[in-house]
Parts: structure tokens; sequence; C-alpha cells
């Protein structure tokens, strides 16, 4: 698939939201049984891989609020960080 046939990538209301997008174009190729090549949406060359150090108390802490929320803790911390 090239990339002027991609369909845009619409706005989420929600990270659940965002997260079963991407469920549906980066895995269904897989679970349809087709193989291949899969596009990654755009979007995602927004984002840029970074590391931060972090006590481990905090992070266990961290991990323990994400948990009671049913999100990774990973998206717990991008959010907090959004907001302030």
């Amino acid at each position: 698939m090239s990339r002027k046939n991609l369909k845009p990538i619409p706005e989420f209301k929600s990270e659940a939201e965002e997260r079963e997008f991407g469920k549906l174009t980066t895995l269904q190729p897989i679970l349809n049984g087709k193989g291949g090549t899969c596009a990654v949406p755009e979007s995602q060359a927004l984002y840029s891989i970074n590391s931060i150090r972090l006590p481990i108390s905090l992070l266990e802490q961290i991990k323990i609020e994400a948990n009671k929320r049913d999100v990774s803790y990973q998206s717990l911390i991008k959010v907090c960080l959004q907001r302030r």
C-alpha cells in the first residue's frame, strides 16, 4: 500500500479509541492471514522514543496507579506530562 492510498488518521476522543484504531490498522492484515507488510500510520512518525531515569519506588507507584485505571504506565505518564 503506498502512502497516497492511506486514509487520514481520525481524531480520537480517548486513548482507548486510539488503541482500538491502531489494532485495526496494524494487525488486521496479519489476523486476516494476508501477511505482507503493514503501513505505519503517519501519526506515529510524530513520536520520539525517550529514556528517563526514575526512582524504582516512583515507577512502582506509577504502575500501581496505571493498573487501577486499566492503562499502561507509559500512557499514564504521557497524560500526566500533557496536563502539566
